[in-house]
């Protein structure tokens, strides 16, 4: 599942490697996309090589290496396929909708979708498991894909360097399973939820947090559920 700008930005990429064998630069990207800063980018960029997309070879400059595409684009990878759902939903609970009509421009607007915020959750020492619905965000539509969806404020510092800090509002998407290296929300003992990088090896599984100052935690397989997986972020200024 990709954002409008993420799969722009993946498309750009892997058109100019099919023209000239040489990935574009942070400012080529930047102009194509029409954004004000490379700063934008190299959160596209983070978040498609987290999502697998895309690779950063170490040690060379402009290095990028399109891994994968979207389910209509990838015939010109050999056949590899990657999860492609529907981005326009609507609904309370952030459930898979018809598309609102368009307006009378014929511009693609889509309504903000009302997702519920379930409390609070750490990012750094754990604190209590997801509470009951408090209030609700609103959330644009491009941010979200199919299935249910729910936000919770996060509290702590342990996600600083995956660009999530204290205070800000992470919107999840409902599940039960996640792939390794994705950020989750998961809960331990059934007792502490937290905001982590899952990792798995053999009957381990880590909660890796994004800033050196706080140590990976190693558990058991029965002492960790996977509650959602990250899919986007709200930030107030």
């Amino acid at each position: 599942m990709l954002t409008r700008k993420q799969h722009e930005l993946l498309m750009f990429i892997h058109e100019r490697m099919k023209e000239s064998g040489v990935p574009p630069s942070f400012d080529e990207m930047k102009d194509a996309l029409d954004l004000k800063s490379k700063s934008g980018i190299h959160r596209l960029v983070t978040a498609l090589e987290e999502r697998g997309f895309i690779r950063r070879l170490p040690n060379r400059a402009r290095a990028l290496e399109v891994i994968k595409l979207p389910d209509a684009h990838n015939p010109s990878l050999g056949g590899r396929r990657a999860r492609f759902e529907p981005e326009v939903i609507e609904g309370h609970l952030g459930k898979v909708s018809t598309p609102p009509p368009r307006g009378d421009g014929g511009d693609d607007y889509q309504r903000p979708v009302s997702v519920p915020v379930m409390g609070r959750i750490a990012a750094g020492t754990p604190i209590e498991a997801i509470q009951t619905h408090s209030h609700t965000v609103m959330v644009p539509p491009e941010m979200l894909g199919g299935g249910e969806h729910f936000a919770l404020e996060v509290r702590g510092d342990s996600m600083i360097e995956a660009g999530i800090f204290d205070g800000d509002t992470v919107v999840i998407h409902k599940q039960d399973t996640a792939s390794n290296g994705e950020i989750v929300v998961a809960l331990v003992d059934d007792e502490e939820a937290t905001l982590k990088r899952l990792r798995r090896k053999g009957n381990s599984v880590a909660l890796e947090a994004a800033n050196p100052a706080y140590e990976t935690r190693i558990f058991g397989p029965d002492r960790v559920k996977v509650q959602g997986r990250l899919v986007g972020l709200l930030r107030k200024y």
